[in-house]
């Protein structure tokens, strides 16, 4: 079995992506179980910072990296939380806090659209002139009062009107297939089978 480092200790994200690429019989370890620290984020694009942890989590471990950066972007708030969003709240970053943060921006707000983006960055090593990148993007509406248990972040006020769920009220296998992460690396998937041979 192939072995991927993924840049990031998120255990949600973790999940997700094991249960993703399963079916490409790859193995995907956290940064933190190989003793790498985060790296530094302080770029303001999401494609920017993909590369930067992709880089960081390959160059630190020896292995094939995975970067993921994505994030919440509401119109009414001019794209924000943005590349922020995992620390919208304040540090250390806190789910609660975020999705408390949110709320106390949008509050008296009429336009609640907001899109979740992900950026996926593949690379082979850290510097990898060919990093595979994938990205999308998952549409809907925020909600005043937190709805479900399911998922993690935003995913309590983010309605899927088509579904009338919340991301957190979905079961996970059909959150993985519909999501903005679960969209992004169905591009990926394909793109390493060619690139990478996988």
């Amino acid at each position: 079995m192939r072995r991927l480092v993924l840049a990031s200790d998120n255990p949600g994200k973790l999940r997700e992506f094991g249960a993703l690429l399963a079916p490409l019989e790859v193995d995907v370890v956290a940064q933190g179980a190989l003793g790498i620290a985060p790296a530094a984020e302080p770029h303001p694009t999401f494609v920017e910072n993909a590369l930067a942890k992709a880089r960081h989590a390959a160059a630190a471990s020896g292995l094939p990296a995975l970067a993921d950066d994505s994030g919440l972007c509401c119109v009414a708030l001019a794209g924000a939380p943005g590349v922020r969003s995992a620390r919208f709240g304040g540090e250390p970053s806190d789910d609660a806090r975020n999705n408390a943060e949110l709320l106390r921006r949008l509050c008296g707000g009429s336009d609640r659209r907001g899109h979740y983006v992900c950026v996926l960055v593949a690379l082979r090593a850290p510097d990898d002139p060919e990093p595979v990148i994938a990205e999308a993007r998952w549409d809907g509406v925020l909600l005043e009062t937190p709805r479900g248990a399911n998922g993690f972040g935003y995913d309590p006020l983010f309605l899927l009107p088509e579904l009338g769920q919340t991301a957190a009220e979905l079961e996970p296998a059909h959150k993985n297939r519909i999501s903005h992460r679960g969209q992004a690396l169905a591009q990926l998937a394909p793109r390493l089978r060619t690139a990478w041979g996988w």
